[in-house]
């Protein structure tokens, strides 16, 4: 017979409370354009169970806690290319989407120096539950939405956004925008040759970061595993801070991503015909 203590532990209490919006929002999901919008990043919610994970206010609302300004851009690139949005209510802090589970930078312990006193010492239950209650809910509706529109024979191009900070460890980061890939990259070699070609920006080429199998995970699982187009987009937040900005990135970008794809669609043809 167990023990009361025993029974305690058994008891397992949710990670989110009935009262909490659900780790993942979908918007603008019958769009049947070719793009499909990911926001890894896109929300800075802490579960009421994990408080403020040690934190002030403001260490969660700046870059560590999430990507300023991207959701915005996103809901506006939804739209204007007509294009379904799935975007991750929950810091980073919690638990990374856009990482592999069990690695460090997954849940981290420091942050750009800083450090995250609700992530250390945590038990492997503490973890499960943060990747099985946010993170997998995240990933499973991209799954759904990827398989739904095979079905209904819509094709599909992934816009995975994000944004980064203009100084990191005190080096200050020239570019305004940057295009990340890693395999099949044919459209996001496309979308940066359109950025280039417009000469308003600087742009990075694989920078400030760049899309691996070890650092990333949206781009690699739904995207290179699926053998579909995509483009990784880093915005430099203070372009994107206010609403302004937010609006004239999306109205700019949204144009490029729409002549890219026709480019590449061009291009696949010819090697068919």
């Amino acid at each position: 017979m167990q023990n009361l203590n025993e029974v305690i532990e058994d008891v397992s209490v949710p990670l989110l409370f009935s009262d909490e919006p659900a780790p993942v929002m979908v918007e603008n999901r019958t769009g049947d354009s070719p793009f499909l919008i990911l926001c890894d990043h896109g929300g800075k919610r802490i579960p009421r169970q994990l408080g403020d994970l040690g934190l002030p206010q403001h260490e969660i609302d700046r870059h560590i806690g999430w990507d300023i300004g991207v959701l915005a851009v996103s809901r506006h690139l939804s739209r204007l290319l007509n294009a379904p949005l799935v975007h991750q209510r929950y810091s980073r802090l919690v638990i990374d989407c856009n990482r592999l589970p069990g690695i460090p930078s997954s849940i981290p312990v420091v942050s750009e120096a800083t450090p995250i006193p609700g992530n250390i010492n945590l038990s492997q239950q503490d973890r499960d539950q943060r990747r099985d209650d946010i993170f997998t809910p995240y990933h499973d509706a991209i799954r759904t939405i990827l398989a739904e529109r095979k079905q209904h024979g819509i094709p599909t191009c992934i816009l995975a956004m994000h944004s980064f900070t203009p100084v990191f460890h005190g080096e200050q980061r020239p570019w305004q925008v940057g295009v990340l890939y890693q395999h099949q990259a044919d459209y996001a070699l496309t979308v940066l040759e359109q950025l280039h070609n417009t000469q308003r920006w600087c742009v990075g080429d694989n920078q400030p970061y760049s899309v691996s199998d070890e650092t990333d995970y949206a781009v690699p699982q739904h995207a290179n595993k699926n053998g579909l187009p995509y483009v990784e987009i880093e915005i430099r937040q203070d372009l994107i801070a206010q609403p302004a900005g937010q609006l004239a990135w999306a109205e700019d970008l949204a144009p490029i991503f729409t002549d890219s794809w026709n480019v590449l669609t061009r291009q696949q043809y010819k090697k068919e015909a």
